[in-house]
């Protein structure tokens, strides 16, 4: 805090830190224009990415504040860079609140999204050429799981894992049975558009069989675990990596944990080998979340997530679209549309016709191409956190029947007229 300034004073009258809309419209009337268009758009229709939610004001606040200025090459207390007293305060505080959440023994917040974690562990445990055993895109797994046109797939002999044919459920005898064949040197499980919860344990026993590293890409459900309401990796991973957004409710960004006896190698990966300088307005936007998410709130919220995704699944499966796995233990459903006789795509662009965004997705076994699609996944962190609960979300599947089905202008507007009065009960980001 400057000298002199206290918060009683900055609630009378706050000093100038960072935001000022007023400025930014005079400055640039076309970005400005587009920041309220976007804004229009959130409070204007259903927003069920699985991997997107809306961060809280104060995170927001964190984000577009001076500390965007700061370079902080290195660490707390070691840094390449003069100046750092502040942003080292931002930065240990919030490696003290993501040690406390999740129970962990060493925490990095620096990397700059998901992806940038993944490369840090990659780094960490892996040399390029080496074999790593991952779930198949296909099947739910990751671009950085082993995708050809990634570097993880281009840098590695990826062994691919998927899911079986009756139960969409990861199929453990496989993955223990691949293990042995192939003996790889590190072992990812965690997944992209996989509803289910994921056996740890099971893990854990197939990597020490075979002497591997366990890594848990825990970047869609760890905002479930940072609210208990799902099995946290934690306990049973070397390294836990993750985004800060989706169901966290933080910003942008990436982040790691792991065990003490890999926290010098993995530091390391992060800086200097992956990225050089941190964004401490993001670190200092992450702090805020991991506060936010250590309150009793935060854990309703998770629950509420997982209840509203299953109520939207089961309302979903009534409007003839089959869940795949026959449900979701978490805050996301794919959804099999081929009793439908329509593809992703399609379903897609009639959704966001009607107001609905979602996505078109692969499903296990898809007869379709990927940029066609069998399915489509919805996610309910943002209609959770606009305070929707399960009875809004039969009314949700019922919209997105009708508007998967509409075939015609009419029928499209007659949807989006009703999305448009759901969401104005619930906006996002509310005036008041």
């Amino acid at each position: 805090m400057p000298s002199g300034l206290t918060i009683d004073a900055m609630t009378e009258q706050p000093p100038f830190w960072g935001p000022d809309f007023t400025a930014l419209s005079d400055e640039d009337p076309e970005i400005a224009g587009i920041l309220l268009s976007e804004l229009d758009r959130l409070r204007g229709g259903l927003q069920l990415i699985a991997s997107e939610n809306f961060t809280s004001p104060a995170v927001l606040a964190a984000l577009g504040s001076t500390l965007s200025n700061k370079y902080a090459e290195g660490y707390p207390g070691k840094r390449y860079y003069g100046g750092c007293a502040e942003v080292d305060k931002a930065e240990t505080i919030g490696i003290e609140r993501a040690l406390s959440l999740f129970g962990a023994e060493h925490a990095n917040l620096q990397p700059h999204s998901g992806a940038s974690a993944n490369i840090a562990a990659y780094g960490a445990f892996t040399k390029p050429g080496d074999t790593v055993l991952a779930m198949s895109l296909p099947h739910g797994g990751h671009l950085t799981h082993g995708s050809k046109v990634n570097f993880s797939g281009k840098w590695f002999n990826v062994v691919s894992y998927g899911v079986r044919s009756d139960t969409e459920l990861i199929d453990y005898d496989e993955v223990l049975a691949l293990a042995k064949q192939h003996r790889p040197t590190m072992i990812i499980c965690g997944a992209t558009a996989y509803p289910r919860l994921i056996d740890f344990a099971a893990f854990r026993g197939i990597a020490d069989e075979v002497g591997a590293t366990l890594m848990v890409d825990a970047a869609h459900f760890i905002g479930l675990v940072a609210g208990k309401a799902i099995p946290s990796p934690v306990p049973y991973a070397d390294v836990v990596t993750f985004t800060t957004h989706k169901v966290l409710r933080g910003p942008r960004g990436g982040m790691i944990l792991c065990r003490e006896e890999h926290a010098k190698a993995i530091d390391k990966a992060v800086f200097p080998m992956m990225q050089g300088g941190p964004l401490m307005h993001g670190v200092a936007a992450k702090a805020v979340a991991l506060k936010e998410a250590a309150t009793p709130e935060y854990r309703q919220y998770a629950a509420d997530v997982i209840a509203n995704a299953q109520a939207l699944a089961s309302g979903l499966a009534d409007e003839g679209m089959r869940p795949v796995s026959g449900g979701t233990d978490t805050h996301l459903a794919l959804i099999d549309l081929q009793g439908l006789g329509i593809t992703g795509t399609q379903a897609e662009e009639r959704s966001d016709a009607a107001g609905i965004t979602l996505n078109k997705n692969a499903i296990p076994y898809d007869p379709q191409p990927p940029a066609v699609a069998s399915g489509i996944r919805v996610g309910t962190p943002c209609v959770t956190t606009q305070g929707m609960g399960t009875g809004e979300m039969k009314t949700v599947a019922s919209l997105i029947g009708r508007a998967v089905r509409a075939t015609d202008d009419t029928e499209a507007k007659a949807v989006r007229a009703e999305v448009s009065e759901l969401v104005a009960a619930f906006p996002a980001y509310p005036a008041d």
